[in-house]
């Protein structure tokens, strides 16, 4: 399954994403929130991933206010290097607000409902996008710096999975126990703990990936999107 790069419009500017649709033409629609690698293979896979299992899916590129078209991999030192100077550059409030407007592009071309995933940055910003925007239904894969944002879970209306990595190299323990304390009082909150892995091992080719724990997220959040967007 192969998609196309459409272009979302915005309140500060145009911007390009990829778009990777079923082969029925129509389903429920999901955002795909990129990490600091931009929208690269791993990303696109995961919007064809999503498009085999009957969601039209979005990853848009939110790096374009700093270099558009970032598409780079975790394979080198330069790219990394690269990566987290992306990274610092990156404004989380502008990301939410494309993210915004990815869901309002997204949402004429689904069957009505629209929910969001992302991973690393993008699952940060996916728990942003389930306390500021109107997605349906959201999950956040090893989202960084969500325990400094624990004030905007009061904004959660609608149902959100964090998957969280144990030994998570950019999340220490104490920042996951103040995340999991900070929403536990929160009903439309699910967190789900793997004690053993490290950040990113839901990446295919990356340091950490761990294939069994992978897919035991993946299914999880498959079929939390069939329950919450079908």
């Amino acid at each position: 399954m192969s998609g196309e790069t459409i272009s979302i419009n915005g309140p500060d500017g145009s911007f390009a994403g990829y778009l990777a649709k079923p082969k029925s033409g129509k389903g429920p629609g999901v955002v795909v929130i990129q990490e600091i690698f931009g929208v690269n293979e791993v990303i696109r896979d995961r919007c064809d991933w999503l498009a085999s299992e009957g969601f039209v899916a979005l990853a848009p590129d939110l790096f374009w206010r700093i270099e558009p078209g970032i598409d780079i991999t975790d394979k080198t030192e330069a790219e990394w290097k690269k990566a987290f100077e992306l990274f610092g550059k990156f404004d989380v409030e502008k990301g939410i607000v494309d993210i915004a407007a990815t869901i309002r592009t997204l949402r004429p071309m689904t069957t009505g409902k629209v929910g969001a995933v992302g991973y690393c940055l993008g699952g940060q910003l996916a728990y942003l996008t389930a306390c500021h925007t109107d997605s349906d239904a959201s999950v956040g894969y090893y989202g960084v710096n969500i325990q400094n944002r624990l004030a905007d879970a009061s904004g959660i209306k609608k149902p959100l999975i964090l998957h969280i990595a144990g030994k998570d190299e950019f999340v220490p323990a104490e920042a996951q126990k103040e995340i999991v304390a900070g929403l536990k009082g929160n009903s439309h909150v699910t967190i789900y703990q793997y004690p053993e892995d490290d950040h990113a091992f839901a990446r295919p080719g990356g340091q950490h990936y761990n294939k069994q724990s992978a897919d035991e997220a993946n299914a999880r959040s498959l079929a939390f999107f069939k329950k919450h967007l079908g």
